[in-house]
């Protein structure tokens, strides 16, 4: 894996500055897909169309989409010479990003329950995303985040460490929520209730978006923020049309509740 990136890359700074530019570009990224999303949902799930491709199983779709989320961060700190990956800070925040796609990738598909096909679209996407992203967060976190002396009792880190693990929780409980609507043998949408989808209707969407807000505070970079900014765009969008669907579908769904922010929006 290291003759790899030196056959890449002429040097270390030259690396950081293409990590560095992932990021803008990540950034910009969000910025094109805000503007794409006022006109049309993510096509996946209840919004999957034939317009975007193929039908992928659901399970296998989300299975092999999002396993380069972990199969590259781990060639990067198993097979180079992964600078930082001695210091506390860098390691919680390696552990937080691994904590999550362990569970996305090896624990949640195989939870799922009869869930839409995805596009193929939306999947080779998804795909190239994981990949771009993991060696962008794991590769400036294993081999060039510095970070001050005791960091990891700095304010910023405990905040966005807490706001991880809320967030991280909120996620997973919403989604085992989601799956256990429907008895066995049951079909169609029902009204999530329970955890926090009694004050808004994209529950775990707001838990994966505070997630990576908190990944985003604790590891103080261009990179982390760029990820907590895309995924807060591709996400609230998704939240505010499940919204929207909810009161269309269902007469009794409850007013009170907002689309992602509880009391506000």
């Amino acid at each position: 894996m290291d003759a790899l990136l030196s056959w890449l890359f002429s040097s270390e700074e030259e690396e950081l500055y293409v990590l560095d530019c992932l990021a803008y570009l990540m950034a910009f990224m969000a910025a094109c897909t805000f503007v794409t999303l006022l006109f049309e949902n993510v096509p996946y799930g209840r919004y999957a169309t034939s317009k975007y491709g193929f039908p992928v199983n659901a399970r296998l779709a989300w299975f092999i989409q999002e396993l380069p989320a972990i199969l590259v961060p781990l060639c990067l700190v198993v097979w180079t010479s992964s600078a930082k990956t001695s210091l506390l800070p860098n390691q919680l925040l390696i552990a937080m990003y691994f904590c999550h796609y362990v569970q996305r990738s090896l624990i949640y598909p195989f939870l799922i329950r009869g869930g839409k096909p995805t596009p193929f679209a939306s999947f080779a996407l998804a795909i190239v995303f994981c990949m771009y992203n993991g060696y962008m967060q794991v590769r400036y976190l294993s081999h060039y985040a510095e970070y001050p002396a005791h960091w990891v009792t700095h304010p910023c880190f405990i905040a966005g460490s807490v706001l991880w693990l809320f967030g991280w929780l909120v996620n997973v409980h919403s989604d085992h929520i989601l799956r256990n609507l429907r008895k066995p043998g049951e079909t169609g949408y029902k009204i999530p209730t329970g955890g926090m989808f009694e004050y808004v209707s994209g529950a775990n969407f707001l838990g994966e978006i505070t997630e990576w807000a908190g990944f985003a505070l604790a590891g103080h970079s261009v990179h982390s923020s760029a990820f907590a900014i895309f995924t807060t765009v591709v996400l609230a969008s998704r939240a505010v049309a499940h919204h929207k669907w909810y009161l269309a579908k269902f007469e009794d769904y409850p007013k009170h509740r907002k689309a992602l922010i509880p009391f506000l929006f």
